[in-house]
């Protein structure tokens, strides 16, 4: 079974329902025993580092989330998910993070391409991914193929060899991460058409 994390934040239902069309069993919860008892789990997100961290300790899944990625069990980070991981976020203020990643989190800062062109803040929209690793995530997905994106910050591991694939935007940034059990995406698979659900059902098939 792969259990979605309810937490209050997230992109909840666009998941369920993409990983539903795809055949797998899946259960959104809000339960921390269910949380514990998952084959396979996911962590999304949407909105500010600081509220959805909150939200992880005020709900009790911090212990099951770190007990599920120790246990070995395959793990999926989306978006604001995947920079939770990390251990600091610079978003309002300097609040930690879940800590199993070295690294931080840092705001794009207003960039203007070589040809002049102003880079908005928040990135949103459609963007190249670049793969430098294996990833289980990507298997199957072709260099440069198109996610979607929604975000203003982005992370920095210390661990290169976390990297899984990079994106750039005015700046090359980390887009995805892949270390043992733990995979993560800062682009929002379930909005990236057939790319995403590729990635989705590679997921799905981690053992």
């Amino acid at each position: 079974m792969i259990v979605i994390i309810d937490y209050g934040m997230g992109n909840l239902r666009s998941v369920q329902k993409a990983l539903e069309r795809l055949g797998f069993p899946v259960c959104v919860s809000a339960d921390p025993d269910i949380v514990r008892r998952a084959d396979r789990l996911i962590l999304p997100g949407v909105g500010a580092f600081r509220d959805c961290m909150g939200r992880l300790v005020e709900g009790g899944f911090v212990e099951p989330i770190l007990r599920h990625i120790e246990a070995g069990r395959p793990f999926l980070g989306i978006c604001l998910g995947m920079q939770l991981l990390f251990a600091e976020s610079e978003e309002f203020g300097r609040h930690r993070g879940l800590g199993i990643l070295p690294g931080r989190v840092i705001r794009f800062r207003q960039e203007t391409t070589a040809d002049g062109v102003e880079l908005k803040v928040p990135h949103m929209g459609w963007n190249r991914l670049h793969l430098c690793a294996p990833s289980p995530l990507f298997h199957g997905v072709e260099e440069g193929s198109f996610v979607y994106f929604v975000h203003s910050y982005h992370v920095i591991p210390e661990e290169e060899a976390v990297v899984a694939a990079t994106t750039d935007y005015g700046l090359v940034f980390c887009s995805s991460i892949c270390k043992d059990n733990i995979t993560a995406c800062q682009f929002h698979p379930e909005k990236s058409q057939q790319v995403g659900l590729k990635i989705l059902n590679n997921f799905g098939g981690m053992k």
